[in-house]
Formats: C-alpha cells, sequence, structure tokens
C-alpha cells in the first residue's frame, strides 16, 4: 500500500490562486514530474506531486483486469482523494486546481479526475488513459462542467494503445470535458515540445 508522500514545489499555497498536482509514471519519482512544470505555464501555481512507494503505482499494465493491480490502485487513488481535499481545504477552489501525468501517471490521473468528475481547473495526459481490460463507466460519475483535457500519445506507443485514447475521450466528452486529442506517428515514449506547446495553449491558459 501506498505511502503519502507528497513533494512541494512553486508557490506557497498560502500565496497562490491554483494548484497543480503532478504524477509521475512508472519508475519515475514525484521530483523528476515536478521539473515539468518548468515548461508549463504554471509559475503562479502551488505545485503538489505524490509519490509511488517503490515509484510504481499499480505492478501490472493499465490493461490488466483492475483487480489485478489491486490493492495498489485503490491504494493510490486514495492518495489522490487524500490530495485533492488537503489542497481545497487551504483554500484553492476546484475550479482552480489542475491534474497532469505522464504514462502510468497520466493513467491514474485519467482515472481519478474521471470517477470524481467537476468542473477542475485543467487536465494534461501526456500518454495515459483510462485504466482497466475494458471501460468500466460504471466507476465514472460526476459532471466536468465544461473542463479543458488535452490528451497526446504516439501512434504506435509501447504501452498505451491508441484505442484507449479515444475510448478515454469519448467517456470524458459524454461527462462534459473538453477534450483534445494529439496523436503523434512514430513518437518515442515521451512528452514531446509540441505536447507541452498543446497544453500550455488548451489547459494552462497561455
Amino acid at each position: 500500500m501506498h505511502t503519502k508522500n507528497i513533494i512541494n514545489g512553486g508557490k506557497e499555497i498560502s500565496q497562490a490562486s491554483k494548484a497543480l498536482i503532478l504524477v509521475h509514471g512508472r519508475g519515475g519519482n514525484a521530483r523528476d514530474i515536478l521539473s515539468l512544470a518548468n515548461n508549463l505555464n504554471t509559475q503562479e501555481f502551488a505545485l503538489f506531486a505524490p509519490q509511488a512507494t517503490n515509484n510504481t503505482w499499480y505492478p501490472y499494465s493499465f490493461l490488466a483486469p483492475p483487480a489485478q493491480n489491486e490493492p495498489w490502485l485503490s491504494s493510490a487513488l486514495e492518495i489522490m482523494g487524500q490530495l485533492l481535499e488537503e489542497v481545497k481545504s487551504k483554500g484553492i477552489a476546484e475550479e482552480n486546481i489542475y491534474f497532469g501525468g505522464f504514462s502510468q501517471g497520466a493513467c491514474l490521473v485519467a482515472e481519478f479526475v474521471t470517477r470524481n468528475a467537476a468542473r477542475f481547473g485543467g487536465v494534461a495526459l501526456f500518454t495515459g488513459g483510462l485504466i482497466g481490460d475494458m471501460i468500466y463507466e460504471g466507476n465514472y460519475k460526476g459532471d466536468f462542467g465544461g473542463t479543458p483535457v488535452f490528451i497526446g500519445s504516439g501512434n504506435p506507443d509501447a504501452h498505451v494503445p491508441v484505442e484507449r485514447i479515444r475510448e478515454t475521450r469519448e467517456v470524458m466528452d459524454k461527462m462534459n470535458a473538453r477534450v483534445s486529442v494529439k496523436i503523434y506517428d512514430n513518437r518515442p515514449h515521451t512528452i514531446s515540445q509540441d505536447e507541452i506547446d498543446s497544453a500550455n495553449e488548451l489547459v494552462f491558459g497561455k
């Protein structure tokens, strides 16, 4: 099970009007993903990056049956929920709370925000989609209320098939997110400059 371990960056939350929760991928760490904010239009944000136990949020592919990834998946989602409530308790409204993640972290972000849809500030998914061997629509509730969502991914990607990106978009669209998707042919499993530019334009407002 995961232990709550949050690395902070950016502005002090008492001095910030917006917050960004960034989630690292498999084998990554919180400090690495925090450095992504240096390339995003988040200079005025308080930054929060949870750290996965053993640098992995769940043991198997995000396309495995969810039960195979338990209890780690539920524990990761619980950490995310605790962090969101903590940020809200500091006076940051949901519409000023943003989410971003890469790879396994992007999948966790996608799953969390869609299970708890609300009018968030925005969501940037760098190579990630909803979790499971299929789409379990019964898990998803709420209304995104026009939340901007950017999803970027490669075709092919070693871990995230384009079909799951499409399915993720369909679910989020039905829940009133404003989803923009960019698929990059033969792009390595990384974050490209064009994805950063797109996230800045579509999610972070500049």
